[in-house]
């Protein structure tokens, strides 16, 4: 089968296109013929060595794929060959085939093509589960997104819109928010040129948000933070400024903020019925018109390398996503 392989660490350049054996399948798994597979941040920082999970060379990269089922193992029900599904595969999408755990897969909606699903785990599963599961925000609350325009950060301002929450986004270009805007934002910061404690604060009549939702790290956590409002809590989810924050204690303990951690990918091992419910909960919402997942690239496999640097170089909004077969 032809597939992305990645035989050392670096960047998206040192890996090449393929043939490479078929995964083989086990019990309680399913194999998928891949039609698209979604691209993420995480992707760039597993071929550099510098994710949580570093796996043995060679590997297939790609956390997310759609497609159609060829096959089950031994045990799966409810799912059989021939259904159109979409699934989170820790890794292996990049390929025109991907094994992965029958309880990651669900199925899709008539309307959904293969394109928009293949966007959809990693990004509203990370959002959701973040906000709801381990934010707990609440109609009526005020939530800040940072980079709010990316693949996982533009998914929260939706699903944010969605829970009833007032949504500030702040981003870096007005082309940018604009997005933010489109899909659910009611305000907007571009820190590029605003200041983002002052400005979250001039917004909230000087309380601050009762939830900050954070891809980016560095200096834009180290301003939510103190626009953080009494009993706020911050959801660290990446630190796509390439920073990592020590947190100012006296302020969490002085203002009874939860500064919460949240990686997405470990539900799938210790809780995966929370990660299957809210998947199941977002496929729903995308059903009934609730949720308007936005793609700005669509590539071929072949063009993997251009697609990891497009989210490197943050020149992509929502999300990016390889075409592997049509």
């Amino acid at each position: 089968m032809k597939a992305v392989m990645c035989t050392e660490w670096g960047g998206p350049e040192k890996l090449t296109v393929g043939e490479a054996p078929e995964p083989e399948i086990g019990p309680g798994e399913v194999r998928i013929a891949v039609k698209a597979c979604g691209v993420n941040f995480g992707d760039t920082l597993l071929i550099q060595g510098s994710y949580q999970v570093k796996p043995d060379f060679p590997f297939v990269p790609g956390m997310e794929a759609a497609g159609d089922v060829l096959e089950v193992g031994d045990g799966v029900t409810g799912i059989k060959p021939g259904d159109r599904v979409v699934a989170s595969t820790s890794l292996g999408a990049y390929a025109e085939q991907a094994v992965c755990k029958a309880a990651s897969v669900v199925a899709l909606p008539d309307k959904m093509d293969y394109v928009t699903a293949a966007s959809f785990p990693v990004a509203y599963g990370t959002s959701h589960v973040g906000l709801d599961y381990r934010a707990g925000l609440k109609e009526g609350e005020t939530l800040l997104v940072t980079g709010a325009a990316g693949g996982v950060g533009l998914t929260a301002v939706e699903i944010g819109a969605q829970m009833g929450a007032r949504v500030i986004a702040a981003a870096s270009s007005p082309e940018k928010l604009a997005v933010c805007a489109e899909h659910g934002a009611s305000d907007l910061i571009d820190y590029t040129k605003e200041d983002l404690r002052q400005r979250v604060k001039e917004l909230t009549d000087g309380r601050g948000a009762d939830v900050v939702y954070d891809p980016v790290g560095g200096e834009a956590f180290d301003a939510a933070m103190r626009c953080t409002a009494w009993e706020g809590r911050i959801v660290i989810i990446g630190f796509a400024s390439g920073k990592w924050n020590e947190v100012k204690t006296n302020i969490v303990m002085v203002k009874n903020i939860s500064v919460v951690g949240f990686y997405w990918g470990s539900y799938a091992i210790y809780k995966p019925e929370i990660a299957g419910r809210s998947m199941r909960q977002l496929v729903d919402w995308y059903d009934a018109g609730r949720l308007d997942p936005h793609v700005s690239h669509t590539l071929a496999l072949d063009d993997v390398a251009q697609a990891l640097d497009l989210i490197v170089s943050r020149k992509s909004t929502g999300k990016v996503v390889l075409e592997v077969s049509r």
